[in-house]
């Protein structure tokens, strides 16, 4: 409860502070830049060091890819459908196939399944959601623009990034112990995520462009706050009868809104940026209440 407190608090005080212009437009880019450098590499040092290696693990990772497969087909149907442009069924496949499984994810798994459930957070993230977003989700924006990147340039953007870089790092020093002054100090570092990333989010929150783009939305967020996790419970617990905190875990990133970078990347390829940063704001918000939802639901998995 007192760190569900702790992101609320942040999320409002991320909001006020952009409301009353009490800090320079830059700073969510000053923000995350110090949570993918420091913040999260140091979580990934700490707790995937400690992550005992199970089959549990392929199950975890696949999940990203497969709420992505699932959001490709299902918005390049209804853009067609819809005749949608491009543009906006490019924002709804990157927003709703790449969940916010790192900023809000890791911060609500210790609100609600404690420190211990970050080792799986961070396995869902890094070989789910980041290695998406790098491979698949840039291949899909340079489809849905006018680019098409290239393998070698995708290739270098993951192998550049610290927290992949940390991964590896910590899977290679898992037959090691760390000294018990580095655990500390990673843990000081890596605890500054949480209200980085709220205040980050709450900064950036913008309730504009709403006019017109209600049925897009709802479809969105229906898909990525209900529909998707439900096909995915289903996949996972019924059918292939996986159980456990770590499959909550999975699951209740499952439920996450989108990524924040999703809709950065959307911007970044023109597809219907208002719209994909709409997604990510509305979101988020609605999030806190469905999030509380799964959590429930998936107590006895």
């Amino acid at each position: 409860m007192n760190n569900l407190i702790l992101l609320i608090l942040c999320f409002s005080a991320g909001v006020l502070l952009h409301r009353y212009k009490r800090m320079p437009v830059n700073t969510p880019a000053v923000l995350n830049s110090f949570i993918i450098h420091i913040s999260l590499p140091s979580l990934t040092l700490l707790y995937v060091h400690e992550l005992k290696l199970t089959g549990d693990v392929w199950l975890m990772a696949a999940m990203g890819w497969l709420l992505f497969a699932m959001s490709a087909g299902c918005f390049w149907w209804l853009g067609r459908v819809m005749n949608w442009s491009r543009g906006t069924t490019g924002a709804l496949v990157l927003t709703c196939g790449l969940g916010n499984t790192s900023y809000l994810g890791l911060p609500m798994i210790e609100a609600y399944y404690g420190h211990q459930g970050l080792a799986s957070g961070i396995i869902v993230d890094q070989l789910g959601s980041f290695l998406v977003l790098s491979t698949l989700g840039i291949t899909f924006a340079g489809i849905y623009s006018s680019g098409r990147p290239t393998a070698r340039e995708m290739a270098m953007r993951v192998l550049r990034f610290p927290p992949f870089i940390a991964l590896v790092i910590a899977l290679c020093l898992i037959p090691m112990s760390y000294p018990e002054w580095f655990s500390v100090i990673l843990k000081r570092m890596g605890d500054t995520l949480a209200p980085l990333a709220l205040l980050s989010v709450g900064f950036q929150l913008r309730l504009g462009h709403l006019a017109g783009n209600g049925k897009k939305l709802a479809l969105g967020l229906g898909f990525k706050l209900v529909l998707a996790p439900l096909l995915l419970f289903l996949l996972y617990v019924p059918l292939l009868g996986a159980h456990g905190q770590t499959i909550q875990i999975t699951l209740f990133e499952a439920a996450m809104p989108p990524m924040i970078t999703a809709a950065i990347l959307a911007t970044e390829h023109d597809l219907d940026p208002p719209f994909a940063t709409l997604m990510v704001a509305v979101g988020l918000v609605i999030s806190f209440a469905t999030l509380t939802g799964w959590w429930w639901l998936m107590r006895g998995v």
